[in-house]
């Protein structure tokens, strides 16, 4: 095999290892997010006073939008994993 040849099969494996990194990447801040989105809730439903149920309000929403940012971007880019996650994407 010629070098030329060899360097861009190289090239291309690169290319597929970034692109499965990438992917990894993107469904651990997924469940990373899903995490997030849980602990707002779970903050939520012990919250006492006005303010704290206000921030909770707000985090819960900022979470649950992000989360659902992430799914959106995984099935543009077409992602799957073996994690299965059972949240509606909205849009």
């Amino acid at each position: 095999m010629n070098d030329l040849r060899k360097s861009a099969l190289s090239f291309q494996r690169g290319i597929r290892k970034t692109a499965e990194q990438d992917k990894q990447e993107l469904l651990a801040e997924i469940r990373l997010a899903h995490s997030q989105w849980k602990t707002a809730q779970h903050h939520f439903e012990h919250a006492l006073e006005k303010d704290e149920i206000d921030y909770a309000i707000y985090a819960i929403e900022a979470a649950e939008k992000r989360y659902e940012m992430l799914l959106r971007q995984a099935k543009k880019l077409n992602v799957t994993s073996a994690y299965h996650i059972t949240a509606e994407v909205r849009g």
